[in-house]
C-alpha cells in the first residue's frame, strides 16, 4: 500500500513539474523565399510574415485580379459566364515563353470556360481574351484592375497588364495578394475553379474536347509531381524569371480552419532526385507549421484571472465602491507559447469616486489587451452590481454644493446686507422720523406754562 502511494505522489509531482514547465518559444520557420505571409483567413489575422509589406513580382499570381475583376462584370450583369466570346488575334499572341491553353484564333469559348482556362493552366491569352470581353481593351481592364486593387486596400500594388508578364511598373506584396486572394474566394465561382486539379474544355468551332490542368503542384501533379496537400483548396501559381517561382494558396484544416499563405520569389533547384520546387514545399510546411503552432483562444473575459477592478463610490450608504468586470470577449489565434501572464492590461477607468446610483452593467470604462507589442482589443469595463443613492447623503451633499456657488454666496451676502439695511431702517431710521414729525406737528415751539403762583 505505501508503495502505491508513494508511486501516486511521485507521479503527481512529475506533472506538477510538467504543468509548470513554461512552453518551448515558437521557432522562426524562416522560408525559403523573397517574402512570404500566412493569414488566419477566418478572422483576417496575420499569423506571420516575412518581407510581406515589400513590393515585389507577382507573375501570374496577378491572374486572381483578372478573374475577379471580370467576375464583378458578371455579378454587375455586364456579361454572363455562359456568354461566348471569339478569341482575337491580338489577345492569342503571345511571346515564346507565355503560359499558354492553347487557345486559338478565332475560336470560340464561354466566359466560364475562359475563366478555367486562365487560372488552371495560367493561359496568358485567356487573360487577354476576357479582358477585350469585359473592357473592350486590355488597357481599358487594366484601369479597373487597378481600381479594384484601390477598393481591397492594396496599398503597395499596380497592374500593367492581365496576366502578369514581367514590367518594372507591374508590382504587388504577399500581404496585398492575401487581400486579393481572400476577396476571390469570397466568390463561389472562384473558389470552385481554383480547387479544381483538371478541367475538361467541350469541343469548340476549332477543337475537339480537351483536358487541362491546374499548375498548382499542391492539387494536381501534372507539372509537378510529389507535393499534393489533401487541405489545399487553391489558388494561384506564378512564375517569370524576374519574379521567381510564387504561389498563393489557401488550405482548410480538419477542425475547419482557413489558413492563408502567399509565398514569392522562391528558386527552383536540381539535384540527383530531379528538380526541387520550393514555392510549393515551402507553402505546405509554412501552413503545416501554422495548422500545428496557432490555436484560436480567449484573450480576455470577465472570466479572466485578475481582470476585476474597484471603482469607488460616493453617496451610498450600503457600499463605498463597485466592481468593474469586461464585457464581451477579445478572441485571437495565438501561437502555443502563448503566456498569459505576459498579457498587458491598460485600464481606463476613473481615478476620482464616481457618485451612485450605479447601475448592474453601467459602463464605467476600458480595458485594452497588448501582447507582445501588438493590441489586440479593448473592452468595456462595467459594474458588476448596483448600488443605490442614499438620499439623506445626496440632500447633504446638493446642500453643500449648493453653497459652494459663487452666485448663491453672492446672493448671501446681498440678503445679509438687505436685512442689514433693513434693520437699520426699522431700528433708527423710522424712530427719528416719527419724533421729527410730533415735533413737528407742536409748532416747534415750548407749550405755554399754566403756572398762576406769586413770582
Amino acid at each position: 500500500m505505501k508503495k502505491y502511494r508513494f508511486l501516486s505522489l511521485l507521479l503527481a509531482a512529475l506533472l506538477a513539474l510538467s504543468l509548470a514547465a513554461p512552453a518551448a518559444a515558437l521557432d522562426d520557420p524562416r522560408p525559403n523565399c523573397r517574402a512570404a505571409i500566412v493569414v488566419d483567413g477566418d478572422h483576417g489575422e496575420v499569423l506571420y510574415e516575412f518581407n510581406a509589406r515589400q513590393r515585389m513580382y507577382p507573375a501570374s499570381i496577378t491572374k486572381i485580379m483578372t478573374s475577379l475583376v471580370v467576375l464583378d462584370a458578371v455579378g454587375a450583369g455586364e456579361i454572363s459566364l455562359d456568354t461566348q466570346v471569339t478569341a482575337s488575334a491580338q489577345a492569342v499572341d503571345l511571346p515564346w515563353d507565355s503560359s499558354t491553353a492553347g487557345i486559338k484564333a478565332g475560336e470560340i469559348l464561354t466566359v466560364l470556360d475562359l475563366l478555367y482556362c486562365d487560372l488552371l493552366p495560367s493561359g496568358n491569352e485567356a487573360c487577354n481574351i476576357l479582358s477585350e470581353a469585359v473592357a473592350g481593351t486590355s488597357a481599358e481592364f487594366v484601369a479597373r484592375m487597378n481600381a479594384k486593387a484601390r477598393e481591397l486596400g492594396m496599398a503597395d500594388t499596380h497592374f500593367m497588364n492581365p496576366h502578369g508578364l514581367h514590367d518594372p511598373e507591374h508590382y504587388t506584396t504577399a500581404y496585398d495578394i492575401y487581400l486579393m486572394a481572400s476577396a476571390a474566394m469570397d466568390n463561389e465561382t472562384f473558389r470552385t475553379i481554383v480547387r479544381t486539379p483538371s478541367y475538361t474544355l467541350p469541343a469548340t468551332n476549332l477543337q475537339p474536347e480537351r483536358t487541362i490542368y491546374s499548375s498548382n503542384g499542391l492539387l494536381s501533379s501534372f507539372y509537378a509531381i510529389g507535393y499534393t496537400y489533401g487541405k489545399a483548396i487553391g489558388i494561384k501559381t506564378g512564375n517569370t524569371g524576374e519574379a521567381g517561382r510564387c504561389l498563393a494558396s489557401a488550405a482548410v484544416d480538419e477542425l475547419g480552419r482557413t489558413f492563408y499563405c502567399v509565398v514569392l520569389g522562391t528558386e527552383d533547384t536540381v539535384d540527383e532526385n530531379g528538380r526541387h520546387f520550393w514555392s510549393f514545399s515551402e507553402t505546405k510546411r509554412l501552413l503545416e507549421w501554422a495548422f500545428q503552432n496557432f490555436h484560436r483562444i480567449t484573450l480576455l473575459d470577465q472570466d479572466t484571472e485578475n481582470v476585476m477592478r474597484e471603482v469607488k463610490v460616493t453617496l451610498s450608504d450600503e457600499a463605498d465602491y463597485v466592481l468593474a468586470q469586461p464585457t464581451g470577449r477579445i478572441e485571437a489565434t495565438m501561437p502555443s507559447d502563448y503566456d498569459p501572464k505576459k498579457a498587458e492590461l491598460d485600464f481606463d477607468l476613473p481615478e476620482e469616486p464616481i457618485e451612485a446610483p450605479v447601475a448592474a452593467g453601467q459602463k464605467l470604462g476600458t480595458v485594452t489587451l497588448r501582447y507582445d507589442g501588438v493590441e489586440y482589443g479593448t473592452l468595456d469595463m462595467v459594474a458588476g452590481s448596483s448600488v443605490e443613492r442614499s438620499e439623506f447623503l445626496y440632500t447633504v451633499q446638493q446642500i453643500k454644493y449648493y453653497w459652494s456657488l459663487w452666485w448663491v454666496k453672492a446672493l448671501l451676502a446681498a440678503g445679509v446686507v438687505l436685512l442689514a439695511v433693513l434693520v437699520f431702517l426699522l431700528a433708527v431710521v423710522l424712530p427719528r422720523r416719527k419724533a421729527r414729525r410730533r415735533y413737528s406737528r407742536a409748532g416747534g415751539r415750548r407749550p405755554a406754562s399754566s403756572y398762576r403762583g406769586r413770582r
